[in-house]
């Protein structure tokens, strides 16, 4: 190979990038990007860019001269729009054509967005520094934020809110945050969490409109009536991959674009990692598509890896994190499909929950718990029994 293109300045993109230079690929080497600056680190985005403001400088994953120092050619504000992989060409909006040997596609995810009508309020999102830098100046003391979705990001914003001096209502469609993902369980634990720390919860609730109050706040009409009256509202509802511009390429798409178990598709020399891919994970014996920040590094690396000849299945248990006020949340594992689920330990300030499945260990919440974190990773991956580690009563799953 001696022409590879990375289409997405992401996570998983820049990863690959640098993994395929490591492997002593020394060809032409080029990513294309949506966006118009240099790839970024977007975890701090829903955190510290909200609280303390947004220093780019310290996002970037690496700065302009480390892309000269590669010889990597990044196209900022040049989204791809067609694939043609039968002649293994690149479109870009701008009506530039690339041509390649080999195709990374790592261009992630997009927030999902709340609809409302053409004159209504402003609904932000937290997905890119664009997102951080219009909501930064909204969120000021005393006003009154209103989010939609009780995920991770609205959770993180809901925190970050707080400790501006914001008085902030979630509204989710759930019994509990997190439920989706945890469970009632852990969904009410966060829940608590978010109250002790002011946040009010508008739970088991739809929205059904939205618009703009005289002053220009909003108005936000829920399915059982009630309405919900703020300055700003954020939708943290979730994101949808970016595949659509895949359409008629050949590279096989469903919730994701369907990967072989070493992230190559169904194109020819065209690999995919991060958001994107959704793979078989041999580990827990399940097809995935994983959001999470370790995620996207070892998957562009492992992508950058199989481009160039290699056919290892990627395998990981996955890992992701989430701070909100003093509590450092550690997950490992899957929490889906799970039949027993097993409380280790559970007050205030820390939480250790195990999940199980087919009389095996495969995943775990530790909040303010460290230690453990490590000792059930590796017991996840090596499919250590159930039984080992629980000592007592385990929760049925289905009954959460």
């Amino acid at each position: 190979m001696r022409k590879i293109v990375v289409v997405g300045g992401s996570l998983a993109g820049v990863h690959a990038a640098e993994s395929l230079r490591d492997r002593g690929y020394d060809g032409e080497l080029t990513i294309v990007s949506s966006e118009d600056q240099l790839p970024y680190d977007r975890p701090p985005l829903s955190k510290e860019a909200l609280m303390e403001g947004l220093d780019h400088e310290r996002l970037l994953l690496h700065d302009a001269a480390w892309y000269q120092q590669k010889n990597i050619t990044v196209l900022l504000n040049d989204p791809a729009v067609r694939l043609d992989t039968d002649g293994r060409q690149l479109e870009l909006l701008s009506g530039t054509a690339l041509d390649y040997d080999g195709l990374v596609i790592a261009t992630g995810s997009r927030a999902r967005r709340v609809r409302t009508q053409e004159d209504g309020p402003t609904v932000h999102v937290i997905r890119t520094s664009d997102d951080a830098r219009a909501l930064r100046p909204r969120l000021q003391a005393g006003r009154h934020l209103v989010i939609a979705g009780g995920g991770f990001i609205g959770l993180e914003v809901a925190a970050a809110a707080r400790q501006l001096g914001m008085m902030v209502t979630i509204i989710e469609g759930a019994p509990v945050p997190l439920a989706r993902a945890f469970g009632d369980v852990i969904g009410a634990w966060y829940r608590d969490l978010h109250e002790r720390n002011g946040v009010s919860f508008r739970c088991g609730l739809s929205l059904e409109s939205i618009d703009r109050t005289p002053e220009g706040g909003v108005r936000v009409h829920l399915s059982d009536g009630s309405v919900v009256i703020g300055d700003v509202l954020v939708a943290g509802i979730g994101a949808e991959p970016a595949v659509e511009w895949l359409e008629g390429s050949g590279v096989s798409v469903g919730n994701g674009i369907i990967c072989e178990a070493d992230l190559s598709t169904t194109a020819p020399g065209v690999v995919a990692a991060g958001d994107v891919a959704r793979w078989y994970n041999a580990i827990f014996d399940e097809e995935m598509r994983i959001e999470h920040w370790s995620n996207a590094v070892d998957q562009g690396r492992h992508a950058a890896g199989t481009l160039l000849g290699g056919n290892d299945a990627f395998l990981t248990v996955p890992y992701f994190w989430s701070d909100q006020y003093d509590a450092r949340m550690r997950f490992v594992g899957r929490a889906g499909a799970a039949e027993h689920v097993y409380i280790e330990h559970m007050s205030d300030d820390r939480l250790i929950v195990l999940f199980g499945r087919d009389g095996l260990l495969r995943g775990a919440v530790c909040v303010n718990a460290p230690r453990q974190l490590a000792g059930y990773r590796m017991a996840i991956r090596d499919n250590v029994s159930w039984d080992q580690f629980v000592d007592g009563p385990s929760v049925r799953a289905a009954s959460l």
